[in-house]
């Protein structure tokens, strides 16, 4: 299937500062993408680009195969990491106004309103200023603003900042459900936990260059250690020539809690046969990367070794 959003080769600098450096990703339609990378790696210069707020050097963003142009614009809703909504404009007229500007007419744009009014739980602010809202509030607004006019790819730029968890529970759902009305969500977060529930791909990154991508699964296998926890009763023996010990810690009433690298060619059958044989199994589990520590250990790995040496282990 051809992605619908494609960034090929695309290089831009501001002055003496590379932004990005021929990065390359291919988004696939009806997917959750998350684009990753610490502050200043580049990901706000590629929305950008892809948003026609500014240009590319050289590289090209392609829409379903055709290379980016203005027409394309009302196929794209972006929601800025840098709120943008008229305070002393009611929230109604607001979403009105906004609307109108994407193109819909004052019937269709009433009707969608009304809905995401009552969606997002907005009903008793509808009349009130913007100025007179939350910041969570603002937020759910800015959100509706975005999705108004039904884009089939939709940026969004730390879509959870300031919302509470019940709140951010409540546009996590929202962006689930967008996807399966056909939408692409193209969100750019720094939290993982985040990033582990809603994406499907992601691409990290760092100082203007991609450093990894693919989908969450394969990422997360290809990360693997051959690492378990173990969690029982009893005496195990913290040497073995199929495993190793990483930590281990005992608890009360011969209770323990071990971490265990496999060696090569030992398989957690293996390992799992010779705890029953020796001491009592409360729990047994893959310890698998998350997205958070493989962010990290993905970024220090691309730092000069002079920055390395001071980030935090």
């Amino acid at each position: 299937m051809q992605p619908i959003l494609q960034a090929i080769d695309v290089h831009k600098a501001y002055a003496a500062h590379v932004a990005l450096n021929g990065v390359s990703l291919d988004i696939p339609e009806r997917s959750i993408f998350g684009l990753l990378g610490p502050n200043g790696a580049g990901k706000t210069s590629l929305i950008r680009i892809i948003t026609q707020i500014t240009g590319a050097d050289s590289g090209e963003i392609r829409v379903r195969g055709e290379k980016l142009t203005p027409q394309h614009i009302g196929q794209i809703g972006y929601l800025p990491e840098e709120r943008g909504l008229y305070k002393k404009m009611r929230v109604g007229e607001q979403l009105l106004y906004l609307a109108q500007l994407r193109g819909l007419t004052k019937a269709d744009a009433t009707q969608r309103i009304k809905n995401w009014i009552d969606r997002l739980e907005l009903r008793p602010w509808v009349s009130k200023n913007v100025e007179d809202l939350s910041k969570g509030m603002q937020q759910k607004v800015q959100f509706i603003a975005t999705v108004l006019h039904e884009p089939s790819i939709i940026i969004l730029d730390e879509p959870f900042s300031g919302f509470d968890p019940i709140n951010a529970n409540l546009i996590k759902d929202e962006i689930l459900e967008l996807r399966e009305r056909g939408a692409t969500i193209i969100f750019s977060t720094h939290r993982m936990e985040s990033v582990e529930e809603l994406c499907d791909n992601i691409a990290l990154i760092n100082r203007s260059r991609k450093v990894l991508d693919g989908s969450v699964r394969d990422i997360k296998n290809t990360f693997k250690t051959q690492t378990y926890v173990v969690e029982g009763r009893g005496r195990l023996m913290v040497t073995h020539p199929d495993f190793e010990v990483l930590e281990h810690k005992e608890r009360e009433n011969g209770h323990f809690y071990d971490r265990i690298k496999l060696h090569a060619n030992t398989t957690p059958n293996d390992l799992l046969r010779y705890l029953i044989n020796n001491v009592e199994v409360h729990a047994f589990r893959e310890q698998i990367p998350s997205i958070n520590d493989i962010f990290i250990r993905r970024v220090q790995e691309t730092m000069p070794e002079s920055l390395v040496e001071n980030v935090p282990a």
